[in-house]
């Protein structure tokens, strides 16, 4: 009978042992992930800005010689 136990004990103490490394390692996966995650938006966040100023300009230009283009059907 004590025998049962201990063999138990050990086989929960080695399982437990076996599912803690997996939390940490999932742990320090998450941790990864999250790091690449603040990256691709600082870039994305870069990208939107600048496409913002790309759309900002064309609506300038398309204004200016929409404005040419009206001033000289006028005349």
């Amino acid at each position: 009978m004590l025998k049962d136990k201990d063999e138990y004990r050990d086989f929960v103490t080695l399982n437990l042992t076996k599912i803690t490394g997996d939390i940490e390692h999932i742990k320090e996966s998450q941790i990864k992930a999250e790091r690449h995650l603040e990256l691709l938006n600082g870039r994305i966040r870069k990208n939107e800005v600048a496409i913002s100023w790309i759309k900002g300009i064309g609506l300038t230009i398309t204004f200016v010689i929409s404005s040419i283009l009206t001033y000289f059907m006028k005349e």
